[in-house]
């Protein structure tokens, strides 16, 4: 709890305000950097009042107040791991995952520095640094710049054009598969940043395809086996009848969408179907990689018996997005998919 010190002066009181706010800054999940900028103040000091803060709270910023018992965390130390979480992974520090989890910080900070926290401790530690566990997006390193530019500033628009022109809609689809051992994970990075991890990156389970529209529509298939340009055409041409216009499909660059029987269809066609393609290396520019997070997240969640039972859930997941309109149209309303919302 905070108290007021006795006999404080105007000066004393507007420097205890600014540590406060220095503190409440970083805990929002603003870079310290950032802050010591805003502030005009030495970068350790940020670190060293966020310490203060945590070994005694509000009170412990003010002036003249004893610093008790030596901290397990100083100043030094916040600002070594918070650069250890922020500017790298702990593959960098002779670990094999490469998601900053709770246990690989606590053992980090054991194993560099001796200090033991509880995991309530780590977590509050991190939490005061401006951190906080989150689903981190996964980007290939591979990604060409040029081709991503070329892509949202000609090839899209074109697409865009093309369908306002002939009546078409456009649909983004993708495949997936859903396992019975799948998971997801989180990792610690700062609030309000979603953390990227690279990706160079399929037990029991099935295979899927769906396919989304800025109006929100969805479809999509259950099937077993693997994706062939057969199936895959056989899925677009049901889509076209389902949609009763003719379709603009964009699709990764995966084989079986550009080769085969899928080959024909990269012209506009007389069936009113046309596929175009993402630029290599780009899952996070499709909306309907939002259809498979929500069907992994909620599936996750649920003990399946059977392969049976796992079938008729994944069924059960994807109808109940469907059915929400408004669910589907925000899967275009992300950061990277928001060029995407005004093709209607």
């Amino acid at each position: 709890m905070e108290t007021k010190a006795e006999k404080t002066t105007p000066t004393e009181e507007s420097r205890y305000e600014k540590r406060k706010a220095v503190v409440e800054a970083v805990a929002r999940g603003e870079k310290p950097t950032v802050v010591a900028r805003v502030f005009n103040i030495p970068l350790r000091s940020v670190f060293h009042w966020v310490a203060r803060y945590r070994h005694g709270g509000y009170d412990a910023l003010r002036e003249g107040k004893r610093e008790g018992r030596p901290r397990k965390v100083n100043g030094e130390l916040m600002q070594w791991l918070y650069e250890a979480i922020t500017l790298g992974d702990p593959q960098q520090h002779q670990f094999e995952f490469c998601l900053w989890t709770l246990g690989i910080v606590r053992t980090l900070l054991k194993r560099e520095h001796g200090i033991e926290l509880s995991k309530i401790g780590g977590s509050r530690l991190l939490r005061h640094l401006g951190l906080s566990p989150q689903v981190p997006k996964y980007k290939s390193y591979r990604q060409d710049p040029q081709a991503l530019k070329k892509y949202l500033n000609e090839t899209y628009p074109e697409l865009v054009r093309e369908a306002r022109r002939t009546g078409a809609v456009i649909y983004f689809v993708d495949e997936a598969a859903v396992r019975a051992d799948g998971h997801r994970g989180t990792t610690w990075a700062p609030v309000g940043v979603t953390p990227v991890i690279e990706d160079s990156g399929d037990r029991f389970g099935f295979k899927l395809i769906s396919a989304v529209s800025p109006r929100g529509d969805l479809k999509f298939a259950v099937f077993e086996g693997r994706m062939t340009s057969q199936r895959f055409v056989a899925f677009l041409k049901k889509l076209r009848a389902d949609t009763g216009k003719p379709i603009i499909v964009i699709a990764d660059n995966a084989s079986y969408h550009k080769d085969g029987m899928a080959k024909r269809f990269l012209k506009p066609t007389p069936e009113g179907i046309h596929i175009a393609h993402l630029p290599t290396y780009a899952p996070e520019l499709n909306p309907d990689e939002q259809v498979w997070n929500h069907l992994k997240r909620r599936l996750g969640k649920l003990f399946l018996e059977s392969k049976a039972h796992m079938g008729k859930e994944v069924r059960n997941i994807l109808r109940s997005i469907q059915r929400k309109a408004e669910l589907v149209l925000s899967f275009f309303q992300l950061k990277d998919t928001k060029y995407a919302a005004d093709a209607t």
